[in-house]
C-alpha cells in the first residue's frame, strides 16, 4: 500500500481529456430535468462545507438539466442522518461514504454497489484505489489515496533552540520532558478530549507496532486473536504510560481538537500527532519551513518488522447508492458530478489544501508550486514503514464507542487496560 501512494503523490503527469461514464435511457423525468439526492458532508465553518457550497453552485450552473438537492452534515450528525434516512428508506442517490466499519449502515442498507461498470478508467486511475470489497469491489470515489492516521509533526526549529536532537526512540521523547517544562513547553501536543484521535491517531500504530502484525485488528475482528490478548492491551496501557512519563500532559482529556493545533503551531509544543490532513492546518510559511512529519518514534518492545510503520485507512470520498445507479439518468448525472468534483482543479485544491495525499485522477501532474506542507508529505512517505490497521476502521458501533471512551479513562487512571479490552471483545461479539 505504501509503494502505491507515494508513487502516486511522486510519480505524475500531465492530465488527459475525459468522456463521462454511463449513459443509458433516461427514467427519471421526461422533461429532461434530472434532480440528483446528495448527502454531502462538512459544515458551513469548515473548508470542507464552503467548498462544497461552491462546488454544487458551479456544478448546477454548468448543467442546468441537473438539480443537485443537497443535505449536508458533520461529525456524528452525518451518521446519526445517514442510519435515519436508511431505516426511513429515504435513501440519497449519492452520498459521502466510509467503506470500514464507519460504514457499515451503507452496507447494512445493501446500499454498496460497485462501481468498476462505471468509472470511466481513462479519468481515474483504478489501480490507485484500494480495494473495498473481497472482490475488489469499488463503493466510492475516494478524495485521495488512502488516509495515513498518524503522523508525528516535528517543529525543527523549536527542538534547536532548546538544544535537543530529533527523537528516534521514544525514550528519547521521555528524555525531553524537563528540558520542555523548564521551558513552558509541552512535549506532545494531542487533542485527547476527542475519543476517535487516541483511535484514529495513535492506537492503530501502537497495536501494530507492538503485535508485530499490521492487520491485527482485522483479524481479531475476525476471531484469529481476542482483544483481550497481550498485544493489545499492552496497547491500551502504553496510553496511560505516555501520561506518566511527561509525554502528554496531565490535562491531555482536556484538549480539544482545535486547542492541540493551536498550541503546536504557536510553538508551545515540541511534537504534534495527528493524521496527515493536519498539515492543511499549518499555514504560516515560517514554520512550515521548519516542520517535518515523521512516523511516531520506536516503542519499547516493538517488532522490528513495523519499525516506522504508522496506520492508515481507504479514504472517504462520495459513491453512488444501490438505489442512485439504478435509474440510469440519476446514474449518469451521478457519475457527471463525480467527474466534476474529481476535476483537475477540484483535486489540487484539497491537494494544496492539505486534505489529501494523492490525487486517484489518472495521470495526474500537481502544479509546479506545491505548499511546503504539501511536498513534506511526500517525504513523509518515504521515511514510512508498513501501514496498519486503523482500529475504528474495523471495530464496530459500541464496541469502538466504549474504546474510545475507555482509552480516555486509562490515560487519566480512571481505568485499567484490561477492564477496557474485555469490554471490547464482549461487545465486538454481539
Amino acid at each position: 500500500m505504501k509503494t502505491k501512494f507515494f508513487a502516486a503523490l511522486v510519480l505524475l503527469v500531465v492530465a488527459a481529456g475525459f468522456v463521462f461514464a454511463g449513459g443509458g435511457q433516461q427514467t427519471q423525468a421526461a422533461s429532461g430535468q434530472v434532480t440528483l439526492d446528495i448527502l454531502a458532508y462538512g459544515d458551513n465553518s469548515t473548508r470542507e462545507g464552503q467548498d462544497w457550497n461552491r462546488l454544487v453552485a458551479e456544478f448546477q450552473a454548468a448543467n442546468p438539466g441537473i438539480r443537485i438537492r443537497s443535505e449536508m452534515l458533520y461529525d456524528q450528525a452525518y451518521h446519526q442522518k445517514v442510519e435515519a434516512r436508511l431505516a426511513a428508506g429515504d435513501i440519497p442517490d449519492l452520498a459521502y461514504m466510509w467503506v470500514d466499519a464507519l460504514g457499515q449502515a451503507w452496507r447494512d442498507a445493501n446500499q454498496f454497489i460497485d462501481h468498476r461498470p462505471f468509472l470511466n478508467g481513462d479519468y481515474f486511475d483504478l489501480s490507485l484505489i484500494d480495494p473495498m470489497g473481497p472482490n475488489g469491489e469499488i463503493f466510492q470515489v475516494p478524495l485521495g489515496t488512502s488516509n495515513i492516521t498518524s503522523v508525528m509533526f516535528v517543529n525543527t526549529a523549536l527542538l534547536a533552540e532548546l538544544g535537543l536532537p530529533m527523537p528516534k526512540t521514544y525514550a528519547d521523547m521521555v528524555a525531553m520532558v524537563p528540558a520542555a517544562r523548564a521551558a513552558g513547553k509541552e512535549v506532545l501536543a494531542f487533542a485527547g478530549a476527542e475519543g476517535w484521535v487516541w483511535n484514529s491517531c495513535l492506537l492503530g500504530t501502537v497495536v501494530g507496532r507492538l503485535s508485530g502484525d499490521a492487520d491485527w485488528v482485522s483479524k481479531a475482528m475476525a476471531g484469529q486473536y481476542r482483544f483481550t490478548d497481550r498485544p493489545f492491551v499492552d496497547s491500551l496501557a502504553f496510553l496511560r504510560t505516555m501520561v506518566t512519563d511527561g509525554v502528554l500532559s496531565d490535562a491531555v482529556v482536556l484538549t480539544d481538537y482545535g486547542a492541540a493545533l493551536s498550541s503546536f503551531v504557536n510553538g508551545n509544543a515540541l511534537f504534534m500527532l495527528d493524521g496527515q490532513w493536519r498539515a492543511g492546518g499549518i499555514e504560516d510559511p515560517a514554520l512550515q519551513r521548519n516542520v517535518q512529519m515523521v512516523p511516531f518514534p520506536a516503542i519499547p518492545g516493538e517488532a522490528p518488522a513495523l519499525a516506522n510503520s504508522a496506520s492508515g485507512v481507504t479514504s472517504v470520498g462520495y459513491g453512488l447508492t444501490r438505489k442512485g445507479a439504478s435509474d440510469p439518468a440519476v446514474r449518469e448525472a451521478a457519475l457527471k458530478f463525480l467527474e466534476f468534483f474529481n476535476s483537475y482543479e477540484n483535486v489540487t485544491t484539497r491537494l494544496v489544501d492539505g486534505a489529501i495525499v494523492a490525487p486517484v485522477l489518472k495521470n495526474y501532474q500537481p502544479p509546479a508550486d506545491l505548499p511546503l506542507m504539501v511536498v513534506e508529505k511526500a517525504n513523509f512517505m518515504a521515511r514510512m514503514g508498513a501501514t496498519s490497521n486503523v482500529v475504528d476502521a474495523f471495530v464496530p458501533g459500541e464496541a469502538n464507542n466504549a474504546l474510545n471512551t475507555g482509552m480516555q479513562n486509562i490515560a487519566i487512571g480512571r481505568a485499567t487496560p484490561a477492564d477496557v479490552a474485555q469490554q471490547v471483545e464482549r461487545l465486538a461479539r454481539q
